[in-house]
């Protein structure tokens, strides 16, 4: 009880909408009163009248589990989400949307009943040098603090926050989010990208030469592009490229605290988890997992839907759709049988 009371005063606030305008806008066949009206969602063992739950025995992954019956049987939910095999197991008064993917379709309805309330207008306390060219002004969003400086290009629907610094040139896509803290130079963003807190973008690699015992700079003259519908983690860092750019691909997804070095392409649809460090002139392919604290050395090749194991550090190419493990990694069949060797023979 008391947990719910907090999670009502400080949790997040949804927005209300009736079971029948969430079976119209999802096509999913709805069981009950229409009008019964939800203004969150929560776990279906959590939830409470005026809430929406889901409950689903699908398999996307070894990490889903499925709940007991029981938990859908003694839920408070006013509306659930459910496969029609399970309509029989609901309490009774409960309003259904019955479809054959409750996973599939509580993503949508969570961006719906959490979508944040439109923000339009310029802070009268940020900063926009003359010579920012604005497609549309008045759907744009610019918080307190933030500085714009000239020669940036922010197309229609773009949402900067406070404190987030957009350097000169910048081209900043249709419905790009920029989170507050943000920093971006030197830098294409397409449309639909979300660049989090303190990320930085832009900025000149780690690249040096020595000369006479010297470290000596080598300066940068590359960019950053990222392509449409991009997310770029909390305090991660994209360095631009030296003399090439430094490019990731349209609708990868980048974690915190990672780390993309000058001159790195990386390809469409990819995951990068937490904390992978990619050196200097790697190339990743399309479709590509690579899981937490990774390491790629310079120059490397990781071919299209290969996947990386996390804590794995890699040193030579990873052919397309193979599995890799371990430091120094390699195909995960063989990492595999290195430790059941260990493991048989330690002493």
């Amino acid at each position: 009880m008391i947990k719910n009371l907090l999670r009502k005063i400080f949790g997040p606030r949804g927005n209300k909408i009736s079971a029948g305008e969430l079976a119209n806008k999802f096509d999913l066949e709805l069981r009950g009163n229409p009008k019964e009206m939800v203004n969150g969602v929560a776990p279906i063992a959590d939830a409470c009248p005026g809430q929406l739950a889901f409950y689903s025995t699908e398999r996307n992954s070894n990490a889903f589990k499925i709940l007991p019956i029981e938990v859908l049987k003694k839920t408070r939910a006013s509306v659930i989400l459910l496969q029609k095999e399970q309509v029989k197991d609901a309490p009774k008064g409960a309003t259904l949307l019955i479809t054959d993917s409750p996973r599939g379709n509580i993503v949508k309805i969570l961006g719906v009943i959490y979508a944040e309330k439109p923000r339009f207008g310029i802070s009268y306390f940020a900063t926009i040098e003359r010579g920012v060219f604005f497609r549309k002004k008045r759907t744009n969003y610019v918080g307190q603090f933030a500085t714009i400086e000239r020669g940036a290009v922010i197309e229609p629907g773009v949402k900067i926050y406070p404190g987030a610094y957009i350097g000169r040139n910048v081209v900043l896509g249709a419905n790009t989010i920029v989170q507050t803290g943000a920093h971006i130079e030197n830098a294409t963003i397409g449309a639909d990208c979300v660049i989090n807190a303190n990320a930085v973008i832009g900025k000149d690699g780690f690249g040096y030469t020595r000369q006479n015992g010297k470290n000596v700079f080598i300066p940068h003259v590359g960019r950053v592009v990222l392509g449409n519908r991009v997310s770029v983690g909390a305090n991660t860092c994209i360095d631009r490229g030296a003399m090439t750019d430094t490019i990731v691909g349209e609708g990868t997804k980048i974690d915190n605290l990672c780390q993309i070095a000058h001159g790195v392409v990386i390809g469409e649809e990819c995951f990068l988890a937490s904390g992978v460090g990619i050196a200097g002139g790697a190339v990743i392919g399309n479709q590509v997992l690579l899981g937490g604290h990774i390491g790629i050395s310079n120059g490397v090749h990781i071919g299209d839907n290969a996947e990386v194991g996390a804590m794995s550090a890699v040193f030579r190419n990873i052919p397309a759709n193979e599995k890799w493990h371990g430091n120094p990694a390699g195909p995960g069949i063989e990492f595999f049988r290195h430790y059941a060797w260990l493991r048989k023979n330690a002493k």
